[in-house]
């Protein structure tokens, strides 16, 4: 963790130096590339790191939106990330871990992901219920909980069935970060 900030502060310090060089699509792009790939990169994993490392990562995340849309230090860093339409690092793990689940419904995910999870349906529930997770008894607190075969149910059965209900992943990926962002911002 404290080796993604420190190498992503560095390709911050050295786009900043280039920066009146180049365009703002150059510079969005160079930061997509370098940064936030690394912020994404395993983020599902993140899901229940403690607080203090979620806001150092977050903290990487403003500096990365400061650098292309040339905000100030002192300007408030939340209408950008609005603006932007970029998830805080919480919702971006979150979104991982409901889309890899998405995933192992559709029958798409890989097969470690998709044996751990049982699936258990209502008789007399309509199709949409039928995608609901067994709750899975986890026997540490330390690591089971934090597991996606516990987490993954456990957030699934939060969604409303709206979001539950996308009939493809492109469908499903739109609804499930508008639902995130209005988390998150509203």
């Amino acid at each position: 963790m404290n080796y993604i900030c420190k190498s992503c502060y560095y390709q911050i310090r050295n786009i900043g130096l280039i920066r009146k060089y180049i365009n703002d699509e150059t510079c969005k792009t160079l930061v997509q590339v370098l940064i936030i790939s690394r912020l994404e990169y395993g983020n599902a994993l993140l899901y229940y790191i403690p607080l203090s490392l979620t806001n150092r990562l977050q903290r990487v995340q403003n500096c990365a939106a400061r650098l292309v849309t040339r905000t100030g230090k002192r300007d408030q860093i939340t209408p950008v990330l609005f603006q932007r339409h970029w998830l805080p690092v919480h919702f971006r793990s979150l979104y991982k871990i409901l889309f890899h689940t998405f995933n192992v419904l559709s029958g798409t995910a890989l097969v470690y992901l998709s044996d751990p999870i049982k699936m258990y349906t209502s008789e007399n529930a309509p199709v949409y219920v039928l995608f609901t997770f067994e709750g899975t008894k986890c026997h540490t607190v330390m690591y089971g909980e934090k597991s996606f075969r516990a987490s993954a149910p456990r957030l699934w059965n939060e969604l409303s069935n709206q979001i539950k209900l996308a009939a493809s992943k492109d469908i499903f990926c739109k609804v499930l970060k508008t639902h995130l962002f209005k988390l998150a911002y509203l």
